[in-house]
C-alpha cells in the first residue's frame, strides 16, 4: 500500500487524470475553415451537376422588362444590362468554369507527372534535358505563355482551359521530379531492386504510387488557379465566348455597368475568389495530412 497521506492521494489523481476537452480545443479540432471550404465546393459541384434544381431561370434568356434590377426577392442576385438572373447565369456558369479547370489540371497533372517521372527516374542527361525545358518555362509568365497558346488554338473554353494547362506542366513536372528523386533513394527501392525487380517494374510499384501524394495535393492548389486563370482568360474576351454564363465574362460583361449596377460584377467575382480559396485551403489540408 502506498504511504502517502489520503490527502496526497487525492491531489496526485486529480493531478493525473486527464483534462475535459475545453471548447476551444474541441472548435480547433473541428477546423470549421476546412468544413466551410467542403461546403463551398460541393454546393459549386452541385450546380455544375445539376444547375436547373437550384434555379428556375434560363441562363441565357433575359425576361422582358426586368433589365438592371438591383437584388431583390425574385431575383436574389438581381439582373443584367439583358434582364437575365445574375444569380442563374452564376449557377449556369459553375459547369464552364469548373470543367475547364478540370480539364486544365488533368493536362497539366498528367503531361507534367510524366516529364517528372522520367526526368527522376532516368536522371542523368535526360533529368537535366528535361529540368532545363522546365527552367525556360517557368521563366516565361503564366498569363503571357496562355495568351501565346490560345492565340495559336483559338478561342473557347476548350481552347482556354489547354492554354492554362500548359503553362502548368512545368510546376507539375517540377515537384513530380522532386519526390521521384526522393523516393528513388529508399531503402525500399533499393531493396525492390536488390531482390531482382525491373526499372519498369520497381517504378510502377513502388516509386510512382509513393511520389503520387504530394503531386495531387498541388493538383488542388492548381485548381483554383486554373479556375483564376480562365476567369482572367474570360475577362479579357480571349476565353469562352458571349452568351455563355462564364464568371470570368459575367465581371467583364459587368464592368460597364459598375456605377449604376454593382451587382453585376460583384457577385460573380465574390463567387471565383471563394471557390478559389476553398480549393487552396483543401489543398492545405492535404499537404498537411502528408506530414
Amino acid at each position: 500500500m502506498s504511504s502517502l497521506p489520503i490527502e496526497q492521494l487525492g491531489q496526485e489523481k486529480t493531478r493525473l487524470a486527464p483534462r475535459p476537452k475545453t471548447r476551444s480545443a474541441l472548435f480547433t479540432r473541428v477546423k470549421p475553415g476546412l468544413i466551410l471550404a467542403w461546403a463551398v465546393m460541393i454546393v459549386v459541384i452541385l450546380w455544375a451537376i445539376a444547375p436547373s434544381l437550384f434555379t428556375s431561370y434560363s441562363g441565357t434568356e433575359g425576361i422582358a422588362g426586368a433589365q438592371r434590377l438591383a437584388p431583390q426577392a425574385g431575383h436574389w442576385l438581381g439582373t443584367d444590362q439583358l434582364g437575365r438572373d445574375v444569380y442563374a447565369r452564376i449557377v449556369y456558369g459553375a459547369s464552364h468554369s469548373l470543367s475547364g479547370a478540370l480539364v486544365a489540371v488533368a493536362l497539366g497533372l498528367v503531361l507534367g507527372t510524366a516529364l517528372g517521372l522520367f526526368a527522376g527516374a532516368v536522371g542523368g542527361f535526360a533529368d537535366t534535358l528535361v529540368m532545363r525545358i522546365v527552367d525556360v518555362l517557368l521563366s516565361i509568365p503564366g498569363l503571357l505563355l496562355s495568351l501565346s497558346v490560345i492565340i495559336l488554338l483559338g478561342f473557347g473554353t476548350v481552347h482556354a482551359a489547354i492554354a492554362v494547362g500548359v503553362t502548368s506542366i512545368a510546376n507539375f513536372a517540377r515537384l513530380a521530379r522532386s519526390e521521384v528523386v526522393l523516393v528513388r533513394h529508399s531503402d525500399y527501392v533499393e531493396a525492390a531492386y536488390g531482390s531482382g525487380g525491373t526499372f519498369f517494374a520497381v517504378l510502377w510499384r513502388h516509386i510512382l504510387p509513393n511520389s503520387l501524394t504530394a503531386v495531387l495535393a498541388f493538383s488542388a492548389l492548381q485548381f483554383g488557379s486554373a479556375i483564376l486563370a480562365i476567369s482572367t482568360l474570360s475577362f479579357l474576351g480571349y476565353g469562352t465566348p458571349p452568351p455563355t454564363p462564364e464568371w470570368g465574362l459575367l465581371i467583364a460583361e459587368g464592368r460597364n455597368y459598375i456605377s449604376t449596377a454593382w451587382w453585376l460584377t460583384t457577385f460573380p467575382g465574390i463567387v471565383v475568389v471563394l471557390v478559389v480559396l476553398s480549393a487552396n485551403r483543401i489543398s492545405q489540408s492535404f499537404r498537411r495530412s502528408r506530414r
